[in-house]
């Protein structure tokens, strides 16, 4: 699985919000914005280093267990690190608290792909459709969809 991919959309958009953050902040002011973490964890996933990635996006949600851009990203790690268990709660978490996070929804249905739990996988799928109909996220469905229906048939 591409896990990198996810987290390269995911790095232009919080290293936007870490600027915005680093603006007039000192470096003792930026640590305690969970953005500023988010951003970091997001770079080190860049980089491949998912394991210090994972203590920044735990700090980030330490400042607002609520921040579920944080969930995701913390949930992307996981998945580098092929803990997938803990990845698909981190998933779950980030979108109970923000039920129309559709890049949420489609890193769960490709995590749930993966762990062959095809049936869960394309209702994310559907799900993050719903929210946003991503070409992305339209072609994973049906990739998805194709594939289940090819394993029904040899069996």
């Amino acid at each position: 699985m591409e896990w990198k991919a996810l987290f390269n959309e995911q790095y232009l958009e919080d290293t936007t919000i870490m600027d915005r953050v680093a603006d007039g902040a000192t470096g003792s002011e930026q640590s305690q914005h969970p953005e500023f973490w988010d951003g970091q964890g997001c770079a080190l996933c860049e980089a491949g280093d998912y394991q210090t990635a994972l203590q920044a996006f735990d700090k980030a949600i330490a400042l607002d267990n609520r921040f579920c851009r944080a969930w995701n990203n913390r949930a992307n790690a996981l998945c580098g690190l092929k803990r997938y268990a803990e990845a698909l709660a981190a998933y779950d978490r980030a979108v109970a608290l923000q039920p129309d996070y559709h890049q949420a929804w489609f890193n769960r249905g490709l995590l749930l792909a993966e762990m062959m739990a095809y049936g869960n996988a394309l209702e994310s799928y559907a799900r993050a459709i719903a929210i946003q109909p991503d070409p992305r996220y339209l072609h994973a469905q049906e990739d998805l969809w194709l594939k289940q229906k090819l394993i029904a048939t040899t069996i």
